[in-house]
């Protein structure tokens, strides 16, 4: 490990140059005007793969953006780990508020500031030079590796599964391992066992066959928006309980070690509602603010639209309003379920004089792991010996789609080995990635790697 340490050292400003020539690629998923910056994004990584010493690099295309594949499978016996990340990144508006260029890497106060530095160009080109580094300096790896990365995450990884279903051998392998997570704190390394799924909907409301003149009809038919909100408001009770009937019946409670744990973490709520500017925090009664944010469902409403919205006044009645909903969920929730109560609650609660419909949007499983696992066990030792802090076991409230697609598919163990911070400014102005944890990373990555054949060999998958 030794050798390997000052391997990283000393290459340390090389793979500061290539983490930033592969963040200046403005490989923006959802707009096509940037299909070819994807692309070149998914040509850089290939290269730099067979540069870092793996085989068989290759892109492979799918339906939309291609996904990245290379592997070193000269470890005959040895386990094989499937790396996943994603090399596409989301739009970087509104633009003014960067500090920096988003695709101009710039590096302050130890921190790297560009578009997917944190999400997730950086973590995963963590992988390719901790792997690396083993390769160099100990002439082979101690298990077999295989990289799954991907172009269209951050639009739902659309083609993923098809794709993995299409190649299933050349993905197959015995773990899974994600670097797209967050830590708890930058002196606080966590291992996240859980995600939320989701699921997403639309509400469209509509009432006369359009608007009408508010003085000619005012007080006499229903206003769409009014109708609206009244049906909005049938979801929720005061204290933030959803009311959707139904809604809880599968969830999973958490078990009393997982409460005492969360318990013990380092998490204070008046320094969380001071950080928001918040008057006051609210959820669920009967829960904590860290088991409200990774281990019970949400109902949140995202947009809302209807009637007139430009500068002065129009006098109407609106016919029609919208809004978006998204729920996240916990184990045992079921997307398309819960879509179903939705359903039926905003169909019994349609205001008089309205016609409701609810279109269906996309949709991901929840996951738990089993934190006991030894691969996971493993991460938390890792994690431990770089840090020089001991290791913490977290859900996480956000939604990974493509982790229940790997548990579905493959039947492994998956591992979520996050280095980014939860205020990087991923999906915001100013993104940027902490080069403590790259260093630390790349250790923590190292370690992992090197003990990992013994303790999954002896784990059940």
């Amino acid at each position: 490990m030794e050798a390997i340490e000052r391997h990283l050292k000393e290459h340390r400003e090389d793979h500061l140059a290539q983490l930033k020539s592969l963040l200046s690629i403005p490989s923006i998923s959802a707009l096509s005007e940037h299909k070819g910056d994807v692309r070149h994004a998914a040509q850089f990584l290939s290269e730099a793969l067979t540069e870092a010493g793996f085989e068989n690099a290759e892109i492979v295309e799918t339906a939309g953006h291609p996904v990245v594949y290379a592997d070193w499978l000269n470890a005959p016996g040895k386990p094989t780990v499937l790396v996943y990340g994603h090399y596409d990144v989301q739009p970087v508006d509104p633009l003014h508020l960067w500090q920096s260029s988003p695709f101009e890497p710039d590096i302050r106060d130890n921190q790297i500031y560009a578009r997917g530095a944190s999400d997730d160009k950086g973590p995963t080109f963590m992988h390719i030079k901790a792997l690396e580094a083993i390769l160099k300096e100990n002439g082979e790896l101690p298990l077999n590796i295989k990289f799954c990365i991907e172009g269209e995450e951050e639009v739902g990884s659309a083609h993923l599964e098809a794709t993995l279903e299409a190649h299933k051998a050349k993905f197959q392998a015995d773990l899974v391992l994600i670097s797209d997570t967050t830590m708890l704190a930058p002196d606080q390394p966590s291992i996240c066992y859980g995600l939320r799924g989701l699921a997403a909907c639309q509400i469209d409301l509509r009432t006369a066959n359009s608007d009408l003149h508010s003085g000619l009809y005012g007080g006499a038919v229903p206003n769409a928006v009014h109708a609206l909100v009244e049906l909005l408001d049938t979801l929720h009770a005061p204290d933030g309980t959803i009311t959707v009937d139904g809604f809880y019946d599968e969830v999973v409670e958490l078990s009393p070690a997982e409460r005492l744990e969360y318990e013990k973490l380092p998490h204070d709520d008046e320094a969380y509602r001071k950080s928001l500017d918040l008057p006051a925090l609210h959820g669920e009664p009967g829960y904590s603010t860290l088991e409200r944010l990774w281990a019970r469902p949400t109902l949140e409403l995202n947009g809302i639209y209807g009637g007139f919205q430009g500068e002065g006044t129009k006098t109407v009645i609106p016919n029609e309003a919208h809004a978006k909903i998204t729920c996240r969920l916990v184990p045992d929730q079921d997307p398309n379920t819960v879509l179903d109560l939705i359903e039926a609650h905003v169909t019994k609660h349609a205001p008089v004089g309205s016609t409701v419909t609810l279109i269906r949007q996309e949709g991901g499983h929840p996951y738990l792991a089993p934190y006991d696992h030894p691969a996971i066990q493993l991460a938390a030792q890792a994690y431990t010996k770089a840090y020089g802090v001991q290791a913490v076991f977290t859900r996480m409230g956000g939604s990974i789609p493509v982790v229940e697609t790997f548990s579905q598919l493959f039947h492994i163990p998956i591992v979520l080995m996050g280095f980014g911070l939860s205020d990087e400014n991923f999906h915001a102005p100013n993104e940027h990635f902490s080069l403590d944890n790259f260093d630390k990373g790349l250790r923590t990555l190292c370690y992992y790697y090197l003990n990992l054949p013994t303790v999954l060999g002896n784990a059940p998958n």
